[in-house]
């Protein structure tokens, strides 16, 4: 799409102006574009993406190229994908997939530009013991080592 940077600037100023931020911007070989927005505190409404859409549609050109335009949230099970998603879970249950396979779910302590800091509890083998203890952990991951993370949804 040759408007790829009108509609990046576009989108930006909106959701701004909205108290928003810009999570990913997809455009498919027909043009169909993709926007998916994330607040820091509220949850995104209907009336959000229809204020980006518009706000969009307007700066855009369909004389010049034919295109859809889809605007949604993240999700709650969608993969995180910007470091400010993830400061929006500080203090929460998030599942980390690491790239060497590992899958744990741990607590997200805090958030740096290059990594996280989580914690978790693992059991380990005392010594003179049968039973396994559980001892709390606090690791630092770099964005690096990390497939994919997503919050838990926790119904309790």
């Amino acid at each position: 799409m040759k408007q790829k940077e009108l509609l990046e600037k576009a989108v930006n100023e909106i959701v701004e102006q909205r108290g928003l931020f810009l999570v990913e911007i997809s455009v498919s070989k027909d043009n169909d574009i993709d926007v998916t927005v994330e607040s820091d505190s509220a949850d995104i409404t209907l009336e959000d993406c229809v204020a980006i859409s518009d706000y969009v549609n307007a700066r855009l050109d369909r004389e010049v190229e034919d295109y859809s335009l889809t605007v949604g949230s993240a999700g709650l099970t969608s993969p995180f994908k910007v470091v400010r998603q993830y400061k929006k879970f500080v203090g929460s249950v998030i599942e980390v997939t690491l790239k060497e396979g590992q899958r744990m779910k741990v607590v997200l302590e805090s958030v740096a530009e290059d990594g996280i800091s989580v914690s978790y509890e693992r059991s380990v083998k005392v010594e003179g013991q049968k039973k396994k203890v559980k001892e709390s952990v606090t690791e630092t991951l770099s964005f690096s080592q990390i497939k994919s993370a997503k919050p838990v949804i926790s119904f309790k």
